[in-house]
């Protein structure tokens, strides 16, 4: 919910004499744009979407006819895509990388532009603030490396290698196995969703709080200097913001890569 559809719905100013409508989870509660049934459709889900048709079109659209002397969008794209080859896959995983990069692209650019979305407006909201899409995510990413884990080193193999460790004391080696196996298979979906969910949950609450108190302090009065205050830090809260979208996208993406790394190398 945007700061503005707050205010509205609120109707509150200093000068109304009411409370401050201070932002909480209502800021992330939206009514549906329809219904079917039990089935609501709500704008996360609208903007999930488009993020995704947008993603899906752009690379549609850039690589669908390549050529050798690129156009424009096709160049972009490269771009992109070198990128997370190169910053990423390669360096991370090695050659075997060069396979994963059509996902590990797929994953960087789609959470990016469900970020980014926070600061378009009309759009106003980030998908990933709801922990369902990062938990979406996150156990695609979770069904990869087990996946690869076990296809690479079958069942006994990728047991040793996600719960062993080479040249352990033998009285460490109960406590250590078990804590690998938390780690790896417990832990590591869990920390993947909610580092992403937390940032993007915690910078819109901001936002939205910092721009609620801009208008409802600005009077004609000394508290018109503390609205001014509360917009700058709106300015610099969205601009930190935008920082923040992409490397949450690129964290994202580099576990993302880490944990097929791992699941492509031997136990340790």
């Amino acid at each position: 919910m945007s700061a503005h559809t707050l205010l509205a719905e609120a109707g509150c100013h200093i000068q109304h004499d009411c409370a401050f409508p201070a932002p909480g989870l209502n800021s992330f509660d939206f009514k549906p744009i329809f219904s079917i049934g039990s089935f609501d459709f709500t704008k996360p889900m609208l903007l999930a979407l488009i993020c995704m048709l947008l993603v899906v079109g752009f690379f549609w659209a850039a690589f669908s006819k390549p050529k050798l002397v690129p156009t424009k969008l096709q160049l972009v794209g490269e771009i992109g895509y070198t990128f997370v080859a190169r910053s990423i896959a390669r360096e991370v995983i090695g050659k075997k990388g060069d396979k994963f990069v059509p996902f590990l692209t797929s994953i960087f650019f789609f959470v990016w532009i469900m970020n980014v979305m926070s600061v378009i407006p009309l759009a106003q909201f980030p998908a990933t603030s709801r922990f369902a899409y990062p938990v979406g995510l996150a156990a695609l990413v979770y069904i990869t490396y087990m996946y690869l884990t076990f296809k690479t080193h079958g069942f006994r193999g990728g047991m040793k290698n996600l719960t062993w460790i080479d040249g352990l004391p033998k009285p460490l080696v109960p406590l250590i196995v078990v804590l690998e196996f938390f780690s790896n298979v417990i832990l590591r979906p869990f920390t993947l969703a909610v580092r992403l969910w937390a940032n993007m949950f915690a910078g819109h609450l901001l936002i939205v709080m910092f721009s609620i108190a801009s208008w409802y302090l600005l009077t004609p009065s000394f508290l018109s200097a503390v609205a001014g205050g509360s917009f700058v830090l709106t300015i610099a809260m969205t601009t930190l913001e935008v920082l923040v979208q992409f490397l949450q996208a690129y964290i994202f993406t580099l576990l993302a890569s880490i944990y097929i790394q791992g699941a492509l190398e031997e136990g340790h």
